[in-house]
């Protein structure tokens, strides 16, 4: 009780940079919330222990980030089929060499067993690593305004999507590809997922010398390219037509690409006409995602196709659709699916079987605390109570 009388002393006390922090114009984001952070940001400046502890981790994290050089995705010893380093590769996880041929090719699939060959191949974490490394620079920026976290995000960016030497084609050609059946593959495009970190990032660094209009010039160019590809290429219609987290995953990034980019039309129409009719697809009435048991990591499935809904139901609310309360007649929705979840995180519950390797709640648990507005009777505290040490940062998405 104090500590908290002595909280709310501060925020008294600096009355005027509190308002001089809701006063200044918000960073235009989509996916992150501009009023939660700033709200968080403000707590920080006046001291408040958990918000002081987790800017600090963060910006521990982002000083990691300070010493790690430039990974571009020319750095690979692999040439891709296109005999073009700027193109990036991987290869499909799940698929192993069969024993019965003498090369092993072509491979057989063991889902959700992953094969450590497609970990040689290291494009889909440099592009993870670089989204990550971007964000938390940003964000470390955001909360402290030291310029050399924006340098560097800005120089990260730069090496990996700009720099004729090193920048990475606007394509997933060759994304998950099988030895001895396919060079890439559909279900390639969800590695890149985290790209959509970049545009919040780009937009947390807004009034920084450090990006200059030529540098966000060049990330939309960049990605107006890639949803072109996305939208046009055979690979690429391909995943939009998957059921299951791919086809969830594929929405999550042209809608989030094609608002980065100022086309809000071809986001609005991407919302309706595909993600829309996926409800009835992917969610039973009970709110359970049959399509995500079925697999052998249904736990992780299960969170991670929620964890795109999420998204596409926040960038919805920017086109002016309510993703979060629709639901068809028989009751298919998002708030099905999320409150399917509670009873298996208070431990009421046990999925039917076990993942395959062993699974995480970080993903489920931050959901939670992200859509306690949208969901205020969901009963998110309770879920809380039982797993205190988990987290809760407006960041976390």
């Amino acid at each position: 009780m104090l500590r908290r009388l002595l909280w709310l002393l501060g925020l008294l006390l600096m009355g005027p940079l509190a308002h001089a922090a809701s006063a200044a114009p918000r960073p235009a984001l989509l996916l992150l919330d501009s009023a939660a952070l700033a709200t968080y940001k403000t707590a920080y400046r006046a001291g408040s222990a958990p918000e002081a502890t987790q800017v600090r981790q963060l910006l521990a994290e982002a000083n990691l980030g300070l010493a790690r050089v430039p990974d571009p995705i020319t750095s690979k010893p692999q040439t891709p089929p296109s005999g073009d380093k700027h193109d990036y590769i991987s290869q499909a996880p799940y698929w192993w060499p069969d024993p019965a041929k003498p090369d092993g090719k072509p491979y057989l699939q063991k889902d959700g067993l992953k094969n450590p060959e497609s970990t040689d191949m290291h494009d889909s974490q440099r592009l993870t690593n670089v989204c990550y490394d971007v964000q938390t620079l940003a964000l470390a920026y955001y909360f402290s305004g030291q310029e050399t976290y924006a340098a560097h995000a800005a120089k990260l960016l730069r090496v990996f999507f700009l720099d004729k030497a090193t920048r990475m084609n606007p394509n997933l050609t060759y994304g998950q590809g099988i030895p001895g059946t396919t060079d890439g593959r559909s279900y390639g495009i969800i590695e890149t997922r985290h790209l959509t970190a970049i545009p919040d990032a780009l937009a947390l660094l807004r009034g920084s010398p450090n990006r200059p209009a030529a540098l966000v010039v060049g990330m939309r160019g960049w990605f107006r390219q890639f949803t072109d590809w996305l939208l046009t290429s055979e690979i690429g219609l391909a995943e939009g037509a998957n059921k299951n987290n791919h086809g969830t995953f594929y929405d999550v990034q042209v809608v989030d690409f094609a608002m980065f980019v100022g086309d809000t039309a071809l986001a609005r129409r991407t919302v309706r006409t595909r993600t829309l009719p996926r409800v009835p697809v992917q969610f039973a009435p009970d709110g359970a995602q049959p399509l995500e048991l079925a697999r052998t990591r249904p736990w992780n499935y299960v969170s991670m196709n929620l964890e795109g809904w999420v998204k596409l139901a926040i960038l919805a609310q920017h086109l002016g659709i309510d993703l979060w309360h629709y639901h068809t007649p028989d009751g298919r929705g998002l708030a099905a699916a999320v409150a399917w979840f509670r009873p298996y995180l208070l431990g009421q519950q046990r999925m039917d079987k076990a993942d395959a390797v062993p699974a995480s709640n970080t993903t489920i648990l931050t959901l939670y605390h992200q859509v306690g507005r949208a969901y205020p009777n969901l009963g998110a505290q309770e879920v809380f109570s039982r797993y205190p040490q988990h987290p809760r940062t407006p960041w976390a998405l």
